[in-house]
């Protein structure tokens, strides 16, 4: 039994680190995210890298392969987050006004 609880947990750990999310670039509110992970994941790792950076968010501007290209969007900008199609932003970050 705990051979099979230690090989079960073993594996969880090598599949988490199957796919993985890295910022390539960062100039002003630009990020470069390369990524093989699914793509609500990489909205996800998105959003929280522009909220904390001091943004409301991603705002999803165009994937080429592997990579995404988002803008940090500030609430006074008076800016919209726009999600990866297909995928959602949390509703615990708001859209601008």
């Amino acid at each position: 039994m705990k051979k099979i609880l230690l090989l079960t947990s073993i594996s969880g750990l090598v599949l988490i680190g199957c796919s993985s999310s890295q910022i390539n670039m960062s100039m002003g509110n630009m990020r470069l995210i390369t990524s093989s992970a699914a793509p609500q994941d990489v909205m996800d790792f998105a959003n929280t890298t522009c909220q904390n950076d001091f943004y409301q968010g991603a705002s999803f501007l165009s994937k080429a392969g592997k990579e995404y290209r988002f803008k940090c969007v500030k609430a006074e900008e008076n800016e919209i987050l726009t999600p990866i199609p297909g995928t959602t932003i949390p509703a615990d970050t708001p859209a601008a006004k």
